[in-house]
This record gives C-alpha cells, structure tokens and sequence, in this order.
C-alpha cells in the first residue's frame, strides 16, 4: 500500500503519517529529508525525533539522491517530505538543479519497488495567497507537478487539517481516517 499524506505547516500531517506507517506493520524505516541548516531545522528535527520517539522507527537520513538510497526489500518507509526533499533538490550545489522532479520520482518508483508499504508527506504551500519571488515561484512550479505525479502512483491520499484526516484518494488502511 502507497499513499501521499499532505497538510499545511503544523496541520498534524507527521503524525497522522506516523500513525499510517506504525499501524501497517513491520519495523517503519522514517526517511528524514530536512538538511539541519540553522538552528530553526535543528529544531524542529528534535522536534520529530520527539514525536517518534518509541514508536520503532529506525531512521534514514536522506537530503538528496533518493534514487540511490538503499532501503530494505518488503520494509514499511515514511519518507518525511517531498517539500524539503525537492528544495534540497533544487537550490543545493550537490542537487539535481533543473532534473529534480524526475530525480524525486525515479527514486520514489524505486521505493515503491522494494517496500510493501511507502508513506509519503508532503506540505501544502498552495493556499497561503502570498506573492512569491520568481526563485519561489520556480519551486512551487515543480512542487505542484511533483504532488500530481505522486497523488496520481498511490493507492490513496488525504489531506490533514487541524488534526483532521480527509480521504481524497482511495481508503486509509489503519488508524483514523
């Protein structure tokens, strides 16, 4: 089972993908992205690592180059998240620069390969109505195409607000849905 879990900044998607993950069985392998880069990722790292915290995840540091990232065949992977993985992506000189979206999604076809089960988080910055620089802009033109590509591969989406889980795409397997 795939699925895409996607929520605005602090709308309860992690733990609601956590709770996906740890319900569909197996030991869940979390495939952190967020480069620790200033005090505030450093943060909000600890912060997540807090939230797993006995919940049985081991964990996989993953900034760039999903693709080659070894995971173990028939494993249950949270990969936390596109939005931090694309821009690692994008704006890093080790990046796959301008081939980024085809770089994420060659390396999520090769997860979907090898795991029974890939939860996917991705965060939505579509709804904020702020004006954008054009380097912005640019992200958000790969980003939405990215979600599309995913949300059209897995078995189901949903959508998290304040908490609340929205299926958008197929059923949710565990947990609350």
């Amino acid at each position: 089972m795939h699925s895409l879990i996607l929520g605005g900044s602090a709308s309860g998607k992690s733990e609601y993908a956590e709770e996906q993950a740890v319900g569909l069985g197996g030991r869940p392998l979390y495939v952190a992205t967020m480069e620790p880069f200033g005090e505030e990722a450093r943060e909000r790292i600890l912060r997540h690592q807090a939230m797993r915290a006995g919940k049985g995840f081991s964990t996989l540091e993953c900034y760039r180059g999903l693709e080659h990232l070894d995971v173990p065949q028939g494993s249950t992977v949270l990969l936390e998240c596109l939005t931090n993985l694309l821009a690692n992506e994008m704006f890093s000189p080790q990046g796959a620069e301008n081939g980024s979206v085809a770089a994420i999604l060659r390396g999520i076809h090769r997860l979907e390969q090898r795991c029974r089960h890939l939860v996917v988080v991705v965060g939505d910055l579509f709804r904020s109505g702020e004006i954008y620089d054009a380097e912005t802009w640019r992200y958000l033109s790969c980003l939405g195409p990215l979600n599309h590509a995913v949300a059209g591969e897995v078995d189901w989406v949903t959508e998290v607000g304040c908490g609340i889980p929205l299926t958008r795409k197929g059923q949710a397997l565990c947990g609350r849905a």
